[in-house]
């Protein structure tokens, strides 16, 4: 894992994002335009948006993998926690540890800023990710609904 780092992700960084970015739409099987993804891109590249972007990146400079987070307000508690929409290794660096580094780098961000918790939504059926999620984090009891507006 030493030769793999976590950074925000850059300007320069989109031709090789949107092919993670297509990997996780087609994982979750996903029809996502290109209007779309320049929509999700021009928000992780604005620094006043809320959501923000980070990449796993190896040696030689190639993107591995990409996570999606933002601040929420938790009225209850009174705090603000951190919510991961996207996590997402490509299928051929999986195994290599650029998961971990990019939920420990969510984790010191999340302590940085003061939050209170990181917290994400996966597949029931996606069995490889949620071995890893068992291994860093706690499965709570809540259910998630969509509502159509």
């Amino acid at each position: 894992m030493s030769d793999i780092s976590v950074r925000s992700v850059r300007d320069g960084d989109f031709d090789r994002w949107r092919a993670l970015y297509r990997g996780y739409a087609d994982f979750y099987g996903v029809e996502q335009t290109e209007e779309a993804a320049a929509t999700v891109w021009s928000w992780v590249t604005d620094p006043g948006h809320e959501v923000n972007a980070l990449v796993a990146e190896d040696a030689e400079g190639r993107l591995m993998g990409l996570a999606h987070y933002r601040p929420f307000a938790r009225p209850l508690s009174a705090t603000v926690g951190c919510f991961l929409d996207d996590l997402f290794v490509a299928p051929q660096h999986r195994g290599s540890g650029a998961a971990d580094l990019l939920l420990g780098a969510l984790r010191e961000l999340a302590a940085e800023r003061g939050w209170s918790v990181v917290r994400w939504i996966t597949a029931d059926d996606n069995h490889r990710a949620r071995s890893k999620y068992d291994q860093v984090a706690t499965r709570t009891m809540w259910v998630t609904y969509d509502m159509a507006p």
